[in-house]
């Protein structure tokens, strides 16, 4: 790479637009499943495929077409990051004790996040109830197709004792582990077990929105654009981001490399999401006492138009910024480096955006009660919110810039390079107090 250059990224553009159109397509169909159905004589309702499991569906439309462009196009099974080598298979005599042991890892590792499932009350009420049913039934087949996964595998793998096998290895206890990769084990799953069931329980309602909504009024409804636009964005948003957390496959070179190790990076990340969240109603962090929808303030069509512009091209740079990590996005994670699309202006651009989007559709310093107490109060709580995720962002950089010679590259390309990163980096250094470095005494 040449000096100054910006480094390549691990996620081709390519991967996240073929997941794109594979959604769109799926709900263009269930939109229109009444039609669909007539022109192919299938049986059952007329109506639109609004259900959770046609969400669910949708992954599959999304997912799909990501493996298959990673895999024939971007031919990511032949990177050496994937830890495999094809073209030395191993006898399976040679790994059945190794895997032997990784399962045993696997399945003690899928019982302790079940075990959690169970006991944490918040899985059994509200939209959780659909993901228990969902990990539920999946549980069985996981386990049983684990097995010649593991075998076929471990047989192409450089190295098959990985942090799954370690884990398995200290229960077993027939052979020496090492307790840094069970912990690096445990941190991958721990994300995974937490947000999947998340993701999965916000599914349906998005969907159903999307599938039922009537878009007649929405060439010439301002509030009404912004409103399904959005929608449609965040929906794109969710329905990526799931794919990420549901295929880390070494053969897709998409495997969790490693999970944050720092306390502060989970703890800023896991006050974002139910049930930690600090930023719900009636929570310490809620902006919204005294607030109204930008809808309310800004009255005439033609700003209303302007601010509709807005907020779909902010929601869109998020929605965007998770596209463009294919099949890898997951928080708290290492999966390679992105530095094409949204990362090639800020190093955080769906923090930035989506912070943005709050200020301007809540206005918190227009409050309906005219207190100029409650708008100062939702205007520093506002920021508040704001300076956790730049807080999260920090915990993040720490712990990509440990892990990835290439994160490190692109980091200081941000830090030369005329983009927003470097912009807010200067106004941050120019807003900091200076400090006076004291030279050691000789």
């Amino acid at each position: 790479m040449q000096a100054g250059q910006r480094p390549r990224s691990d996620v081709s553009a390519g991967v996240g637009l073929c997941g794109l159109a594979g959604l769109m397509s799926w709900l263009v169909i269930c939109r229109h499943w009444a039609g669909v159905a007539d022109l192919f004589g299938i049986p059952g309702p007329r109506e639109p495929l609004s259900g959770p499991y046609a969400a669910l569906a949708a992954l599959v439309w999304s997912g799909g077409p990501m493996v298959v462009w990673s895999l024939l196009v971007d031919k990511v099974h032949r990177r050496p990051s994937t830890g495999i080598d094809w073209a030395a298979p191993r006898p399976l005599s040679q790994v059945l004790d190794v895997s032997v042991t990784k399962i045993a890892g696997l399945w003690a590792t899928w019982a302790l996040i079940g075990f959690a499932y169970c006991v944490a009350r918040w899985y059994w009420q509200g939209p959780y109830l659909f993901a228990m049913d969902v990990i539920g039934a999946a549980a069985v087949p996981l386990f049983l197709l684990s097995v010649p996964y593991v075998l076929w595998l471990d047989r192409v793998l450089v190295e098959p004792r990985d942090g799954a096998w370690h884990f398995g290895a200290l229960l077993i206890g027939r052979e020496p582990h090492d307790p840094e990769q069970v912990r690096i084990h445990a941190r991958a799953w721990l994300v995974k077990g937490f947000f999947c069931a998340f993701m999965i329980s916000i599914l349906p309602a998005g969907w159903a929105a999307l599938t039922t909504a009537d878009l007649s009024g929405i060439a010439r409804e301002p509030v009404l654009a912004a409103r399904w636009l959005t929608e449609l964005l965040f929906l794109v948003d969710v329905q990526i981001a799931m794919v990420g957390y549901l295929v880390t496959l070494k053969p897709l070179d998409a495997q969790i490399r490693s999970a944050n190790p720092h306390l502060a990076g989970w703890v800023a990340a896991l006050i974002c999401y139910p049930p930690f969240i600090l930023m719900g109603p009636g929570s310490p962090l809620d902006y919204h006492p005294g607030t109204a929808d930008w809808t309310f303030w800004l009255r005439d069509p033609l700003v209303q138009w302007i601010w509709c512009a807005l907020l779909v091209s902010l929601t869109a740079i998020y929605a965007w910024a998770t596209v463009a990590f294919g099949l890898r996005f997951s928080n708290l994670t290492w999966r390679g480096t992105l530095t094409n699309g949204p990362y090639r202006w800020s190093r955080h651009p769906a923090y930035l955006s989506k912070n943005l989007f709050w200020w301007a559709s809540t206005l918190p310093f227009l409050v309906t009660s005219g207190n100029r107490n409650d708008a100062l109060r939702d205007t520093v709580i506002l920021a508040l919110v704001s300076a956790v995720y730049f807080w999260r962002a920090k915990t993040e950089e720490k712990h990509l810039l440990a892990e990835d010679a290439k994160y490190r590259e692109y980091h200081a390309w941000m830090e030369r390079s005329p983009t927003i990163t470097r912009f807010l980096s200067r106004l941050i250094s120019a807003a900091s107090p200076r400090r006076t470095v004291v030279q050691p005494a000789e």
